[in-house]
């Protein structure tokens, strides 16, 4: 039994996932690139593994196709839009995902963000550095507005850590959870209403058709000129050229941007703007979201090998 983990920070902090695999007699091969794997390499790759512990690597059909003896995908996270579970569902592929492992991590890092962002954190330490030590104005973030797009754990977590700075909470999903919004006085809302209202807005919807470009010029044409704008779920829920010209026009304020539609965005615009901080995907990032996704991600691979009699 063989299988791969393309997640480079798999049991980075904890060996006990590793020795759980060998426990059960499995073979496991680590990312040896240091970086994700394109499709032309996870091609090779895939051709001999019972079950596959995926990051942002893309599984297609065309990776999938390979895979004659792949029994389970377990992804290193919970965004699926890099694997084709047409094909999966089809061919008998089980797909799970580590719900709940990092939503700490994502929630702390999006609102370490909307504070970086609004205080010009970033900036100000770049200058500094240059002997430049003049003042800079930023924004205050108490009583403010925050829009949540995708009220979900992450998002729920989000709004929790906001209640420090006694924001007023917006929110969209599309599911409510009335009980949770009237706990915490969340005005559960459209789109559209929290970019006409929201001082602040952090997204944290999955990358669906129905989500992609979501935000976009129209949207942003309606925003405050002082919104700052947070992504750390999937960087093609919002059109980065529309976001770079609103940014660069001093349309909205700021944006703190851990997601892009591809990545890594060596090439990408928003790179350039000081009124930007970006990241490498890394809001999941932490050591503890780390030790759980990884012994969460082998758990879903032994649980399928069981049910399979296959361990």
């Amino acid at each position: 039994m063989k299988v791969l983990a393309t997640a480079r920070s798999f049991a980075s902090y904890s060996k006990e996932p590793i020795n759980k695999l060998k426990d059960n007699s499995i073979e496991l091969q680590l990312n040896t690139k240091g970086d994700i794997y394109t499709e032309e390499e996870l091609k090779e790759l895939v051709k001999d593994l019972d079950g596959i512990i995926i990051g942002v690597d893309p599984l297609t059909k065309d990776v999938l196709k390979n895979a004659k003896n792949l029994s389970v995908i377990s992804k290193y996270g919970v965004g699926l839009d890099n694997i084709d579970l047409a094909y999966c569902e089809d061919n008998g592929i089980e797909v799970k995902i580590t719900a709940g492992a990092n939503n700490d991590a994502v929630a702390d890092y999006a609102f370490a963000l909307i504070l970086a962002v609004a205080r010009r954190v970033c900036e100000i330490d770049a200058a500094c550095r240059k002997g430049d030590w003049k003042k800079r104005i930023s924004l205050d973030i108490k009583n403010k507005k925050l829009g949540i797009l995708g009220l979900g754990a992450i998002g729920k977590q989000v709004a929790l850590r906001s209640r420090g700075f006694d924001m007023e909470l917006y929110g969209y999903d599309i599911f409510e959870d009335k009980e949770f919004n009237e706990k915490h006085n969340i005005k559960f809302t459209s789109v559209e209403k929290i970019f006409k209202e929201c001082d602040f807005i952090s997204i944290h919807l999955p990358l669906t058709e129905d989500t992609r470009y979501l935000i976009n010029k129209d949207l942003l044409s309606t925003a405050k000129k002082e919104l700052i704008i947070v992504n750390t779920a999937r960087g093609g829920v919002i059109n980065e050229d529309d976001l770079y010209q609103a940014l660069k026009n001093g349309q909205i304020y700021g944006a703190g941007i851990d997601v892009f539609e591809e990545e890594p965005a060596t090439n990408s615009p928003l790179l350039t703007l000081d009124n930007v901080i970006v990241g490498s995907h890394c809001s999941a990032s932490s050591t503890g979201a780390i030790d759980k996704m990884s012994m969460m991600a082998v758990d879903n691979i032994l649980e399928t090998f069981r049910k399979q009699g296959k361990i």
